[in-house]
């Protein structure tokens, strides 16, 4: 049973199609498109793959964008299913004060956080870290609880929101250094040193609440770049969503 998992993020459709819909399938085919192309999938990138047997997904970016990616699947009269954060799902327990209103790329993204841990030995904390237009740092307890999370900007909005409110500071170009002697090296050090602060904060917040050092988990479109200024150890998996899913599709379908 082919399987197409979806992932339609603020800026991005990222797309994967696997033999089956279980965690470690083979990749038969990926691609990435930006939102406001969404409608040369059919066409293009998804015109030459087979027809797949089953489609799940996950959306941020709004009804009328999930419509247009709908369109889209038409090629094949496919009809898509979409995650929903809930209460409870692939061995997770949602902590949220309303789980519903959990992003479910987020949600997804932990779901293949938690089997990830579970596959590699004994269960133990995990902080998943996701680093796109904005950035999400949540936190889950050995036992697969979901505590909560925090989310700040991404790289590009706080850049241009200095840009917008501070006469003569331009988005820069700069690289990351440990002490910036100019000011675009010391905007993208600022930005970087942000997130990486966060996520320690959360690892700190994590340990003391679990006794235990959690693994930390990166992922996003930014995950590269954020990687080696972290100040914690971390792991960089660009497929955490798409491990979601497939984990999500194997006891759904």
């Amino acid at each position: 049973m082919t399987f197409l998992a979806l992932d339609v993020g603020n800026t991005r459709l990222k797309w994967a199609l696997y033999e089956e819909s279980r965690v470690g399938a083979r990749l038969l085919a990926h691609g990435a498109q930006f939102l406001e192309n969404i409608e040369t999938l059919a066409e293009g990138d998804w015109c030459a793959l087979p027809e797949p047997s089953a489609v799940l997904g996950c959306v941020v970016a709004g009804d009328a964008v999930k419509r247009r990616v709908q369109e889209q699947l038409e090629l094949w009269d496919a009809d898509p299913r979409w995650v929903i954060s809930s209460a409870e799902e692939a061995g997770l327990t949602n902590g949220y004060d309303h789980p519903a209103r959990l992003g479910s790329d987020r949600w997804v993204a932990m779901i293949g956080a938690r089997q990830r841990v579970l596959a590699s030995g004994p269960a133990r904390p995990c902080i998943v870290v996701m680093v796109g237009t904005a950035v999400t740092v949540e936190g889950i307890d050995t036992h697969g609880r979901f505590l909560g999370g925090i989310i700040l900007p991404g790289h590009g909005i706080m850049l241009r929101a200095l840009e917008s409110g501070t006469a003569g500071l331009h988005v820069p170009t700069g690289d990351v250094r440990d002490f910036p002697t100019n000011t675009s090296d010391a905007l993208t050090s600022g930005g970087t040193f942000a997130i990486a602060g966060a996520v320690q904060r959360m690892v700190d917040n994590l340990q003391r609440r679990c006794g235990q050092t959690p693994v930390v988990y990166m992922t996003g479109g930014a995950g590269w770049k954020m990687a080696p200024s972290m100040s914690t150890p971390c792991e960089l998996v660009d497929s955490l969503i798409f491990d979601g899913l497939l984990e999500v599709a194997n006891r759904r379908f």
